[in-house]
C-alpha cells in the first residue's frame, strides 16, 4: 500500500470521526470540523512539497554536482541518487509542515476573528484545535512509515552507489580490513562465568560474498591452538558452516611450537555465523530500520563495543521519537496560531524557521549527552518531544484562559 493510500483512507477516517461528535448549542462540531480541516490541508500538502523539494536542492544537490563533476560520477547514477533522496527529505518535512500549516491557518482565523465568532458559540479553543491535532496523529503515522519502511532502504542504496562508483569510505561498512573477535562464556571452578577470546578474523576485503584475504586465529583454554590463513572463505548456509578456499592450517602444540601443516584447496571449518552476520550487517544506523539495528546491537553486544552499541541504541530511540515531531509541532503551531496578535504568511514563515531551528538544536545536544553516556538513550530520544509538547500545552492552556 502506498504512502498517498494511506494517506487518502487516514482522511476518510478522519472525516467519519468527525460525523460522531456530538452537537452543542445548535452547532454541529462536525461542520466545524470540517471547515477547519479544509483550512488546513492546503498548506499542508503546499508546505510538504515546498520543503522537501527545498531540502533535496539545498541539502544534497549541490554536494552531488561536486561528485559528479570532481569524481566522475555517472549522470544516471546521480538521478538515481536525487531520486532515492526524496523519501529521507519527505520525512524530515512533513513534521516541519505540520508546523507551518497549524500556524498559518489557526493565525489567519484568529485575524480574521473567525476563532473569536466560534468560542462565542460554545466552542472551547481545545476543541477548536482538535481537528490539527488528530491530522498530526495521522502525519506521525505516514511519517513512521516513511522513516521505517522507505527511507533506509534508500539511503543504503545511495551509499551502495557512492562504494561502487567512487570507492568512497564508509565507517559502518565493512568492506575492507575486517576485524571481528569471537568470544565465549566459559564457566570457572568456583562457578562463575567468564568471557573468552575463542576466534579472532581478519580479512582485507569484503565483496558483498566472499572474504578475501582471511586469517583466523582460534584459542583452546586460553592458549593458541591454530591458525588458519587462506585466499578466502564464504559462510555456506545450506551445510551452516564456512567453506576456505586455497589454504593453510598451522596446528600449534600447548607450548606455541608447531605441530603440524595442512595444505588445502577447499575445506569446511565450523566456526562461528555470527561473524558472517556482523560482517554483512554492518549499516549506518539510518540504513536501517528498527528490526535491522536491535538484530545488529546483539552482535555488537556480543564483540562488547560498548561505544558502537549506545550510538546505535541512542539512534534508535531516535527513529521511533522522531515520528512524534509531528504531534509536538503540531500542537505548538495551534498554540501560537491562536494567540490573539496576528500572523500573517512572511512572520508565520520566519516563526516556524526559528522554532524548528531552535527544537533540532535542543534535540541535537541532547542526543550528543546520550551518546557519551551522560543521559540514558531513551532520555536522549523522547526529552526534546516531552518539552516540546509541554510548551506547546503551556501556551495553549495560557491563550484558552486569556
Amino acid at each position: 500500500m502506498s504512502p498517498q493510500t494511506i494517506f487518502i483512507r487516514a482522511i476518510k477516517f478522519l472525516g467519519y470521526f468527525l460525523k460522531t461528535l456530538p452537537v452543542k448549542n445548535g452547532w454541529s462540531f462536525y461542520l466545524i470540523d470540517r471547515y477547519i480541516l479544509s483550512q488546513l490541508i492546503g498548506p499542508l500538502a503546499f508546505s510538504v512539497g515546498l520543503v522537501s523539494i527545498l531540502g533535496v536542492a539545498i541539502g544534497y544537490l549541490s554536494d552531488l554536482s561536486n561528485k559528479v563533476v570532481e569524481s566522475d560520477l555517472p549522470l544516471i547514477q546521480a538521478l538515481e541518487i536525487i531520486f532515492l533522496k526524496i523519501p529521507e527529505f519527505t520525512a524530515y518535512a512533513l513534521p516541519i509542515s505540520m508546523m507551518l500549516s497549524t500556524l498559518l491557518t489557526y493565525g489567519r482565523l484568529s485575524g480574521d476573528s473567525e476563532l473569536i465568532a466560534l468560542r462565542v458559540c460554545g466552542a472551547s479553543l481545545y476543541r477548536l484545535v482538535m481537528p490539527a491535532f488528530i491530522i498530526s496523529l495521522i502525519m506521525t503515522g505516514i511519517t513512521f512509515i516513511f522513516s521505517e519502511l522507505i527511507v533506509p532502504a534508500a539511503n543504503y542504496r545511495v551509499t551502495s552507489i557512492l562504494v561502487e562508483h567512487l570507492q568512497e569510505e564508509r565507517p559502518y561498512w565493512q568492506n575492507k580490513d575486517i576485524f571481528y573477535p569471537d568470544y565465549e562464556k566459559v564457566v570457572l571452578p568456583d562457578g562463575s562465568t567468564e568471557k573468552q577470546l575463542k576466534h579472532l578474523f581478519f580479512a582485507e576485503k569484503f565483496d558483498g560474498q566472499k572474504l578475501e584475504t582471511l586469517t583466523v586465529l582460534e584459542w583452546l583454554e586460553k592458549k593458541l591452538n591454530r591458525i588458519v590463513v587462506s585466499d578466502s572463505a564464504a559462510w555456506n548456509a545450506q551445510d551452516e558452516t564456512w567453506d576456505f578456499f586455497n589454504g593453510t592450517i598451522y596446528q600449534l602444540a600447548p607450548d606455541s611450537s608447531y605441530q603440524g601443516t595442512y595444505s588445502f584447496k577447499h575445506r569446511q571449518l565450523p566456526l562461528a555465523k555470527s561473524a558472517f552476520e556482523f560482517i554483512q550487517e554492518g549499516r549506518d544506523p539510518y540504513e536501517m530500520n528498527i528490526f535491522q539495528a536491535q538484530k545488529y546491537m546483539k552482535i555488537l553486544r556480543v564483540m562488547e563495543d560498548e561505544q558502537k552499541l549506545r550510538t546505535f541504541q541512542v539512534r534508535v530511540q531516535q527513529k521511533i521519537a522522531f515520528p512524534f515531531i509531528c504531534i509536538v509541532f503540531g500542537v505548538i503551531g495551534s498554540a501560537l496560531g491562536t494567540s490573539p496578535q496576528y500572523i500573517n504568511r512572511a512572520m508565520g514563515f520566519g516563526l516556524s524557521v526559528v522554532i524548528v531551528f531552535i527544537y533540532y538544536l535542543l534535540g541535537f545536544l541532547i542526543g550528543s549527552l546520550g551518546l557519551i553516556g551522560v543521559v540514558s538513550p531513551f532520555m536522549a530520544a523522547w526529552l526534546p518531544n516531552a518539552i516540546g509538547l509541554g510548551i506547546g500545552l503551556y501556551l495553549l492552556y495560557w491563550f484558552a484562559e486569556s
